[in-house]
């Protein structure tokens, strides 16, 4: 007996010693070269950074993995506890690996015949996520295990289960418990219900079946496992579990802002951070980041104010939509977007999945047409019937760019311009309000139509069971930009680079370059004030003659006709051409560059006069930095200025840019320029800026055959300059000017915000003196006599009563017969090239 019982000692022994011996082997074996896991004591996933306006709305976001970082305390009490019932009971308790946790699953497993439940802690998870691969093998296992008791004791529990809320994904593009909360229930971590918060910690398992707006009543059965765990374990009382089992769930995703409202303003301020963010870059600030440039963008969860105001920027969009629109009716029907045949009418119908409450008042919906007559076209949209009417097709006109719409009568047969198979843009009408124009010009305050991201009030939506009204639309092939910034810091209050983001996210308003025509023109005359020219002083409109060649030139005013003696001032508000090139020609091409130069502008300016009547390309938000030495009452210019300050993670400033200003032209200088171009839009091209009814001060532009039209307008408090083209450089069509095409898109936007700011003039420097002179001559006159005028003068060159009108200092006879500028017996000829030709020269107003 005694044998025995030693025998089975000695077997025993054995046996530990040989388990033992095992797990030290397997221990030693697995951990040899297990992965450092210290750096999650500096817990840094990949974050979402957000992009506010000034006022702090969200513009947008920017991320890889959409995360927002939370602590426990962020969080309802009752959420980590719904957490730790569906995952880790134990988690408080075991020192990271929960044997009896894995028995139970493996029972469970076993008397299932399948894996229903795993045994893996919090812990585990998280190292399984951020220190090892997500195999599954048993080396993985028993080093995830090793590391996980290790783990516990470099970070609290409390720790340790921040990073797991934070990091675990949950399905629908969201990672951790707050980017969750925004896509299940539309609202913030720490406004979860009990109910809500057992939805959420049952996502884990698995993110995809359980996903609420997928599989809603999976879900449910999930939550009541949860919320049945939680009472089990005593985490909740019965009256809460009550509760919360009774809650109806409403599921709902946070809007996400980005690329809706101010898109190409968005994409500007990521393109300014990619490079800003530069390693290189921080580095002359001193500055040091985990990461740079677009890692830093899209992972460090960054805060970056901008200077966009959300009034400014959906009334910027919505004015140059409409004019956009309004431009492209002028030009004419462009066609349907395709044909199909009646084999493919029914499958392009069923695809169209038409919301009934979208269909309100203005709002835009492709159209098939199905029967055609002279009076209109039967449509459909979706499963709705509608009719297009002659009467919304009055602008199709055939395009022609060599006649001016208004020449041309209104089409009078419908089928001359659909057919059966036509796919079509068409707006809906509500026969409930009253009847809307079709609208061929910008008219009125911008608000935009409804489904777009500008001002336009809630509307009802029609009965379409009842058919609906419509009217023929096209989307416009011309394209514009629109900058608005406050010329006292810099900040940009507006951006539109686009008709549409969505179709091109091409920046006009910051990567266009094109010809500026007569917008150009302040800048000559700015530079012509400082070289012995007075608003009053007068230069002769005449005809003049260029030869190049064998070719000659012969410029003239948009008009077509001459005006004979006109003031500098009067030049300029009429935009006369040969006055421009006259005054260039007299202080010198060398002196135009110059001062453009000063004023920031960043183009190659040949030498040579065309440069005078703005044949040379730039870009719409440089032309704006150059108008802001008018508006600004110490004349210099300020660099437009998106991004404010931006923020890390914590809120600690990173980057905080600061108004660059740099001095151009004196304030005297300055002064007369914004009071020529006061009297621009009082009596001249800007005169649709009137009815904003305040001091505005401005310029038109148009450029050869009506390529590029402009307006440029500011008043003290605000700069907005706007551009209309064609992508390609081709015309838009007859007397599509910046009168025409960019100034009521102006007047619109900024008949919604003017009210922003108070009336104010532009301050009168005191080197400044006001005096009145004869409109004709330029001479003294009484302030009571018929021409006189009220201009403002440097001191010390307003006009004496003894001066004497000398046609000759202003104007050779002998230049009617001129060579071209820039060859010997030319005035002003000094180092001056040739010029390039009649089409850099005929700019119009």
């Amino acid at each position: 007996m005694n044998r025995v019982v030693s025998f089975l000692l000695t077997m025993t022994v054995l046996a530990v010693l040989f388990a033992f011996t095992g797990i030290v082997g397997v221990y030693l074996w697995a951990s040899h070269d297990l992965p450092s896991f210290t750096r999650l004591t500096d817990y840094n996933p990949p974050l979402t950074t957000t992009v506010y306006t000034r006022q702090g709305d969200v513009m947008g976001y920017f991320y890889r993995e959409k995360r927002f970082l939370v602590q426990l305390t962020d969080c309802p009490v009752h959420l980590p506890r719904a957490f730790l019932a569906a995952e880790d009971q134990s988690f408080y308790q075991h020192p990271g690996v929960d044997l009896s946790a894995i028995l139970r699953a493996m029972v469970r497993n076993l008397m299932a015949g399948e894996i229903r439940q795993g045994g893996s802690t919090i812990t585990q998870q998280v190292i399984k996520q951020l220190v090892l691969s997500p195999e599954k093998s048993f080396e993985r296992k028993i080093k995830e295990a090793i590391i996980a008791y290790r783990m516990e004791k470099y970070l609290s529990k409390d720790d340790l289960l921040t990073i797991y809320m934070n990091h675990i994904y949950l399905g629908a593009g969201a990672y951790g418990v707050e980017a969750a909360a925004r896509a299940y229930f539309g609202k913030h971590v720490g406004e979860l219900t009990l109910a809500e918060s057992a939805v959420i910690a049952g996502l884990p398992k698995a993110p995809s079946e359980y996903d609420p707006h997928r599989n809603p009543e999976k879900t449910r059965v999930r939550q009541e496992y949860v919320l049945g765990r939680l009472l089990e374990l005593g985490w909740v009382t019965q009256a809460e579990y009550d509760e919360a089992m009774a809650q109806p769930l409403n599921y709902r995703r946070m809007e996400d802002p980005s690329w809706k409202v101010g898109p190409y303003y968005l994409e500007e301020v990521r393109r300014w951070l990619v490079e800003s963010l530069s390693q290189k870059n921080l580095a002359t600030q001193g500055v040091a980041l985990p990461k740079y440039g677009e890692d830093a963008v899209y992972e460090l969860g960054l805060q970056v104010v901008v200077g966009m105001d959300m009034t400014h920027q959906r009334a910027a969009e919505a004015a140059l939509t409409r004019g956009l629109e309004a431009a492209s009716r002028r030009q004419g029907w462009q066609g349907p977007i395709k044909q199909i045949p009646p084999a493919e009418f029914e499958a392009f119908l069923a695809g169209q999945r038409i919301k009934p409450e979208s269909l309100t008042d203005g709002a835009w919906v492709q159209a098939l047409v199905t029967k055609v007559n002279a009076e209109g076209a039967t449509v459909r949209v979706g499963p709705y019937q509608g009719r297009i009417a002659l009467k919304t097709m009055s602008w199709c006109r055939k395009p022609n760019p060599a006649v001016n719409f208004e020449a041309v009568a209104p089409p009078k047969d419908a089928a001359r311009i659909l057919a059966v198979g036509d796919v079509v843009w068409a707006s809906v009408i509500d026969p409930r309000l009253p009847a809307r124009p079709v609208e061929m010009h910008l008219d009125g305050p911008a608000l935009s139509r409804p489904g777009s991201a500008g001002t336009a009030p809630a509307a009802t939506p029609v009965d379409p069971s009842q058919g609906l009204t419509l009217a023929l639309e096209q989307k416009p092939n011309v394209q514009g930009a629109l900058v608005s910034l406050e010329p006292g810091n810099g900040e940009v209050r507006a951006l539109a680079g686009g008709y549409s983001f969505e179709d091109s996210q091409f920046n006009r308003a910051t990567q266009a370059q094109r010809q500026p025509g007569s917008s150009f023109k302040p800048v000559v005359y700015s530079a012509a004030l400082d070289n012995g020219f007075t608003p009053a002083s007068i230069i002769m409109d005449s005809p003049a003659e260029y030869r190049f060649g064998n070719q000659v030139w012969r410029p003239g005013n948009f008009e077509g006709k001459f005006f004979g003696p006109t003031l500098l001032r009067t030049a300029l508000v009429k935009s006369r051409n040969l006055v421009t090139i006259r005054v260039a020609e007299r202080i010198g091409i060398d002196t135009v560059i110059k001062r453009a130069k000063a004023l920031g502008l960043e183009a190659d300016f040949p030498k040579n006069l065309a440069v005078s009547l703005g044949a040379v390309a730039v870009r719409p938000i440089n032309l704006c930095q150059a108008y802001t030495a008018f508006a600004r009452p110490d004349g210099a210019t300020i660099a437009p200025r998106l991004v404010l300050v931006v923020r890390d993670a914590w809120g600690q400033n990173i980057l905080l840019p600061q108004p660059v200003v740099t001095p151009a032209i004196s304030p005297e200088n300055a002064y007369l320029m914004a009071s020529m171009l006061k009297d621009v839009v009082q009596y001249g091209t800007g005169r649709k800026a009137t009815t904003l009814g305040r001091p505005i001060a401005g310029k038109t532009g148009t450029a050869n055959d009506e390529q590029d039209a402009w307006f440029v307008g500011f008043s003290p408090s605000l700069l907005t300059g706007v551009w209309v083209g064609m992508d390609q450089v081709t015309p838009m069509g007859k007397l599509e000017t910046g009168g025409r095409a960019a100034l009521p898109i102006f007047v619109s936007y900024r008949q919604v915000v003017e009210k922003q700011y108070p009336v104010t003039d532009f301050p009168m420097p005191q080197g400044v003196l006001l005096a009145s002179v004869s409109e004709t001559t330029g001479l003294p006159v009484p302030n009571t006599a018929p021409d006189s005028l009220i201009l403002p003068f440097m001191a010390g060159t307003e006009p004496q009563a003894t001066d004497m009108l000398t046609e000759e200092a202003y104007f050779s006879p002998d230049q009617e017969n001129a060579s071209a500028p820039g060859t010997p017996g030319t005035p002003g000829e000094t180092g001056r090239p040739k010029s390039t030709g009649e089409e850099l020269f005929k700019q119009l107003f």
